[in-house]
């Protein structure tokens, strides 16, 4: 794989990721900031690490789930681990800019 091809299939990921929600907040999670790795090798296989605004999130099964056959389904890979991760705890800065505008935060 060139390195212009894992650019364009790494811009597809982000692209999918900015379609999966948490059915509590408006805003998608790579927005959210909850994606902190996207590790596309050269045969195909992601690892992305991602963690929730809580470890209790009750959605948290639907979102990972999504968020691996979302990836799974791009043309270029071959299979997706989401890695779920807490270590650095989430918190508001990590949140876009756009996002901070779509929850009103300054």
């Amino acid at each position: 794989m060139t390195q212009e091809e894992k650019t364009k299939i790494e811009e597809r990921i982000v692209d999918v990721l900015k379609t999966v929600y948490d059915p509590e907040i408006p805003v998608n999670i790579y927005d959210l900031g909850l994606i902190y790795k996207i590790d596309l090798k050269d045969d195909g296989i992601v690892d992305i690490d991602m963690t929730f605004t809580a470890p209790s999130c009750p959605a948290a099964d639907f979102i990972l789930e999504d968020v691996r056959q979302k990836v799974d389904s791009l043309e270029g890979v071959k299979s997706a681990n989401v890695n779920l991760v807490f270590e650095p705890a989430w918190d508001q800065s990590m949140l876009s800019e756009e996002a901070k505008l779509e929850l009103g935060i300054d």
